[in-house]
């Protein structure tokens, strides 16, 4: 990794890569698919936890991580092995989401009176 990259986010391609650079230098293999999936979901709990206690009504336990940011990240990667091991460009399939969505809801939430303040 240069020492721009080091200083500078990554694209999600580039943050794919450097997952899968990780792994292979690290990590010796990737967890099959499912295994990844499980700790994905763990991941996802992990980050309701923050959530649940930093922005909701649950207090925080001694010692217990705060950083929403930390488990963000920690979703982000296992969600970025899931798409290399699945072939998955995750950029692409980034925008044509965010198309499919532009297309399907340009009035759709811009009409709903139960977002309007």
């Amino acid at each position: 990794m240069t020492t721009e990259q080091q200083t500078t986010s990554p694209t999600l391609h580039e943050a794919q890569q450097l997952v899968d650079e990780w792994i292979r230098t690290y990590g010796v293999r990737y967890f099959s698919e499912l295994t990844n999936l499980a700790c994905l979901t763990e991941e996802v709990g992990e980050l309701a936890r923050v959530m649940s206690r930093k922005y909701g009504d649950q207090s925080f336990k001694a010692g217990e991580n705060t950083d929403p940011a930390e488990e963000m990240a920690d979703v982000l990667w296992v969600l970025l092995c899931l798409a290399n091991q699945t072939g998955v460009d995750l950029g692409e399939a980034f925008r044509k989401s965010l198309e499919k969505k532009t297309r399907r809801d340009a009035t759709r939430h811009l009409n709903n009176p139960k977002l309007q303040s």
